[in-house]
């Protein structure tokens, strides 16, 4: 990918940055909140998720469907001719949907690495066991998963937590068991955990911009924690505001 003129980009789109503006809401969000769009050598706008295509880039913090709307309005080609000036430009009809299959990639190998490295669970029992030992740090569930197993996951993870009585409880993923089982290589992937607070909070951040984006602002934005009255509390997703 290629970008007029020059934007300092790091390696990585996870932690706090510089405000960036949503060029269709002109709302001021971190660049963790946002989704980065960069130009390929043929001059198509293309999703940069991960932040990496160097030179300048346009930002986006709205949600599929008022994407999809400014699209077909016209307000994304003009919001992107101001934003890249004097570069033709080509905008893919389905560039809300390379969006999403982005993000979800994005979700996915980090759910990958996290495995790699030794901290994803799986599989209900060795879950339930570690969430009553005071070990996981998160907890989610496929989008199909049924609701009696995630319920009693859900309480051993309180019971671990000394947080029993609150509304503690994992996140209902946007991807279902096959999708999970296809991305880690598994069989059947129902239900997952961490055991670490630092990659809880890497997952949450990438898993908080496919949430809004794909309008499932359920999903919280941080790994959580206990709150001063002993509750553990899952911030939803706030969207910018869109202004059309």
């Amino acid at each position: 990918m290629r970008n007029p003129r020059n934007e300092h980009v790091s390696s990585d789109i996870l932690g706090e940055g510089p405000e960036r503006k949503c060029i269709l809401s002109g709302a001021h969000e971190s660049r963790d909140a946002l989704v980065r769009l960069a130009i390929s050598p043929e001059g198509e706008v293309l999703p940069d998720v991960l932040a990496r295509a160097p030179g300048r880039g346009a930002w986006i913090g709205v949600s599929r469907a008022d994407l999809e709307i400014a699209l077909a309005k016209g307000k994304l080609k003009g919001a992107l001719a101001r934003a890249f000036k004097g570069t033709p430009l080509t905008i893919p009809d389905d560039l809300p949907e390379r969006i999403e299959a982005a993000l979800t990639r994005a979700f996915t190998d980090r759910l990958g690495l996290e495995l790699k490295s030794g901290k994803l669970l799986m599989g209900s029992d060795r879950i339930a066991e570690n969430a009553r030992q005071g070990k996981v740090a998160w907890l989610a569930h496929a989008a199909d998963a049924g609701e009696d197993g995630s319920r009693k996951l859900d309480q051993a993870w309180r019971v671990g937590e000394a947080a029993e009585g609150t509304g503690l409880a994992g996140v209902r993923l946007p991807l279902d068991r096959a999708a999970l089982s296809v991305a880690l290589g598994r069989d059947n992937v129902v239900h997952l955990a961490l055991t670490d607070s630092a990659a809880a909070e890497r997952l949450a951040a990438v898993l908080k911009r496919l949430a809004h984006f794909t309008g499932r602002p359920d999903a919280p934005d941080h790994a959580g924690g206990l709150d001063e009255s002993s509750e553990r509390t899952a911030p939803a997703v706030t969207p910018a505001a869109t202004t059309y």
